[in-house]
């Protein structure tokens, strides 16, 4: 946020100030502004966004004319909403009738975003109240004043993680991964300084050729043969030396940066799996899998390829300058005249590349994640023929893509011709000064044409090693995005000293005062529950009342912000997370199956199990007879996400999947709530089996599948507010009473319906 007012014009960005002109009368009174850098297309052009005392502002930058200007008056009626999402923030601003204005900004300016939106909110506050809120008892966080939907919820601006800017230097990380291989690298760089040596002889051989054989021949002497022989023969030689120094040093290289590639990608994986679902919550598929895949294959072919030929560059450069200066140094001096303005142009465009690719990357990933989102979701898109809807988006962000790479591709295309007319430049220098030279009797034409082959040859490596700013650039911003991804630590630490949990585990589960944020919202408030080993607890409230963010806690997806969870005494946060979950058995509501047989799906958690096992399991869990019926049995495949198989079947394989593993605690999130009455039927059936001595927890819609719990627990906005069995809760009329009645009328309500509908048929 930044307060501003007409005497003081420094608070202005600086070059918006002087386009400001005569309009900084009228913001005087100027409370906040944004700069924003997106336009409706997400393409990037610029925007300054004003709140006054009285309006909201706008000012676009239109290339080739004025600035435009927007303003609105402020109304009590009038909310700014802001969010986020796959790296593009959004403010708008909206009243009773709809919306009015929005405007788009990448996520650099997220913070200065959500606190012109907080200063927004209190001046409407003070048109609607004549004070802000804030004097009426509402929760602001103490550093910046926003507005916090509870006392004791964590700041969303004072919170949000920061972005380092890319530097070329992180580069230099990648050598944790190229250190194993450092030998090999070793041999590669003496054999690329071995071939560039080997390349620079031919030049320096023609010299004699020129002035001991064709010179003389042309002033009437005899050619002697054996001298040609000797000088010809040097330059094969030395032809051949050169091609297998260079086949070797580029093997040898190519194979390091492969296996280099390869360990950043496993590496940056396994990390990936170690992270908690939280990091997951606020990334997007397509975006991951662009980082561990292209990324990677991207800095493997700048080490294999770029590098290798900026190293060979800067050696045949410097060993070049050495020979030009040992031959004649004034005429190497006039070789470097170019030199300077080329290192000013390199200097100039690799800024402009730096962001600018960076850029690409954020809107390439754009493009991915749409076919993440489509591609797995292709069959909801055509039931709602949804097909033009998904292509246009597609459309939208490549085009954006385009538009990006247009203006990376303006400055580059630019960059390039310009070093090559500096070096056509810098060799007619050499032209005119040698001739210069030869005419005064200073040189020989020997060394003229010695030294123009060199100069062709330096002039070539300078040109090609300006080229690698590009190709330094994009590797740069891909070694920025997979160290994000390494940098990143898990929420859910392994513990440094894990304990051991006792032989055989009882399944006493102790739930002891505790708390969890989600981000800054605080979900679970002072919880205090103990569950006995095998007994069932059924979890009932309404949705977002904190059941499956307590049950995530258990299993240790996250970890509690206060109090502790324990099992069998111990702290879970004690335990090895591997060792843990092996003990925990978990239903979802949409099982999840992964491309493959049905046999290594059920034997999931427990890959060595052998087909009698995985047959057991399938028949407790009432799996066996469909799965029979199957062309292929045991064997048959099942579609990504298990498609090929009905809702029911999907799940007993999920319940086949838990019983396998024999679990001493067990988690039922809604395992019945998206299939009809006789799948549930037979969906209870293996569930009656697999609850069967396991401490077990289950949350349930129907309040009917719950019964059978030994305990029930009533939540509401993360606080346990019942506790007791089915006839008991209801007894007391409360919380579960209110729940059970709703449940009923609805119930009723659609029978009704139902009988209404076959009497009409």
């Amino acid at each position: 946020m930044t307060s501003l007012s007409v005497n003081a014009p420094s608070a202005w960005p600086a070059h918006w100030e002087p386009r400001l002109g005569a309009h900084l009368a009228s913001l005087q009174n100027a409370l906040a502004i944004l700069e924003v850098d997106l336009d409706a297309r997400l393409q990037f052009v610029p925007g300054l966004l004003i709140v006054t005392d009285r309006q909201v502002v706008f000012a676009q930058d239109v290339p080739g004319q004025d600035l435009r200007w927007d303003r609105w008056d402020l109304a009590p009626d009038q909310v700014m909403r802001h969010h986020d999402h796959a790296g593009v923030g959004t403010l708008s601003l909206q009243n009773a009738q709809g919306q009015l204005a929005s405007w788009r900004f990448t996520l650099a300016h997220n913070v200065e975003a959500m606190r012109l939106q907080e200063l927004f909110q209190r001046q409407i506050e003070v048109l609607a109240h004549g004070a802000p809120l804030q004097q009426q008892g509402q929760a602001r966080c103490p550093q910046c004043k926003l507005v916090l939907e509870q006392a004791g919820d964590a700041c969303p601006v004072c919170h949000r993680e920061q972005h380092a800017p890319l530097s070329t230097w992180g580069l230099l990380r990648l050598w944790r991964f190229a250190h194993p291989y450092r030998w090999r690298l070793l041999a590669g760089f003496l054999l690329t300084l071995a071939s560039t040596a080997a390349t620079l002889v031919p030049p320096y051989m023609t010299m004699p050729l020129m002035d001991e054989v064709l010179i003389p021949y042309q002033n009437g002497k005899p050619i002697d043969q054996s001298l040609v022989m000797l000088y010809l023969g040097g330059l094969l030689a030395a032809a051949l030396l050169a091609w297998a120094l260079g086949w070797a040093k580029t093997y040898i290289l190519a194979l390091v940066s492969e296996r280099i590639g390869a360990d950043l990608r496993t590496t940056a994986y396994e990390h990936l799996l170690r992270l908690s679902l939280e990091y997951f919550g606020g990334r997007r598929t397509g975006d991951l899998m662009n980082r561990i895949g292209a990324e990677t294959d991207r800095i493997c072919v700048f080490l294999s390829l770029h590098l290798l030929d900026f190293a060979t560059d800067v050696l045949m450069i410097a060993m070049t300058a050495t020979i030009l200066i040992s031959i004649d140094a004034k005429l190497a001096a006039a070789t470097l005249v170019p030199l300077p303005f080329i290192v000013w142009l390199i200097h100039v465009v690799r800024d402009r590349l730096r962001t600018g690719f960076e850029k690409i990357d954020r809107v390439w990933s754009e493009l991915t994640n749409v076919l993440a989102d489509t591609i797995p979701g292709i069959r909801v898109v055509k039931a709602f023929a949804q097909e033009r809807r998904e292509a246009n988006r597609f459309l939208e962000a490549n085009r954006h893509n385009l538009s990006v790479n247009d203006r990376i591709n303006f400055v580059w295309s630019l960059f390039s011709p310009t070093v090559t007319l500096m070096t056509e430049v810098g060799l007619l220098v050499v032209w005119v000064f040698g001739i210069w030279l030869v005419s005064h009797d200073q040189i020989t034409v020997g060394v003229l044409t010695a030294f123009l082959a060199y100069i062709g040859r330096f002039y070539t490596r300078l040109d090609s090693m300006s080229r690698i700013v590009s190709h330094t650039q994009k590797a740069a911003a891909g070694a920025k995005r997979i160290f994000e991804i390494l940098d990143h630590v898990s929420s859910v630490p392994e513990a440094t000293q894990p304990q051991k949990l006792p032989t055989p585990l009882r399944g006493r589960i102790e739930i002891r005062d505790a708390g969890f944020r989600y981000g800054n919202r605080a979900v679970i408030r002072g919880l205090n529950l103990d569950i006995r080993p095998g007994e069932m607890i059924g979890l009932v409230g309404q949705s977002g009342s904190g059941k499956s963010t307590l049950v995530n806690l258990i299993c240790r997806f996250y970890d509690v912000s206060e109090g502790a969870i324990k099992v069998d005494g111990i702290d879970i946060r004690q335990i090895a997370l591997s060792d843990y979950r092996s003990h925990i058995g978990l239903v979802l509501q949409e099982p999840f199956l992964f491309f493959g047989t049905i046999a290594d799906n059920i034997a999931y958690g427990k890959p060595d199990a052998t087909r009698e096992e995985i047959m057991a399991a399938a028949r407790a869990a009432h799996a066996h007879e469909f799965i029979l019926r199957l062309p292929h049995g045991y064997d048959s495949l099942v579609g990504e996400r298990g498609q090929g198989l009905s809702g029911g079947e999907r799940q007993r394989i999920s319940i086949a999947r838990a019983l396998l593993i024999n679990p001493r605690i067990l988690i039922l999130d809604e395992a019945t709530a998206s299939v009809d009455t006789e799948t549930e039927q037979e969906i209870q059936k293996a569930l009656d089996n697999l609850v069967q001595g396991r401490t077990t927890i289950a949350i349930a819609h129907r309040l009917s599948t719950l019964h059978q719990a030994d305990r029930l627990v009533v939540m509401e906005q993360g606080v346990m507010v019942e506790e007791g069995d089915h006839a008991t809760l209801l007894a007391r009329k409360g919380a579960y009473w209110r729940l059970y009645e709703a449940q009923a009328k609805g119930s009723a309500a659609q029978v009704a319906a139902l009988e209404g509908r076959e009497e009409r048929e």
